[in-house]
């Protein structure tokens, strides 16, 4: 199980992938606005989408989890 971490503090802008979804490494599944920009957070490894574990508009910190994935 492999958990994909915000890469700075902001808001979670939108979440572009939801449970059941695979996912490859490199794509985008997140979205958070920090200082009036929006930085994408790419999946490190592939998987499947088991948990969203944060949603649009919550404020996260650099390291907090925003997805879980399992291995493909």
């Amino acid at each position: 199980m492999a958990s994909v971490r915000a890469n700075m503090a902001g808001v979670v802008a939108r979440v572009l992938v939801q449970p059941g979804d695979t996912v490859t490494a490199g794509q985008e599944v997140v979205i958070i606005e920090s200082m009036k920009m929006e930085i994408p957070v790419e999946a490190e490894v592939g998987g499947k989408v088991t948990a969203v574990v944060a949603a649009a508009g919550a404020f996260v910190n650099e390291g907090d989890p925003l997805l879980e994935l399992a291995d493909s």
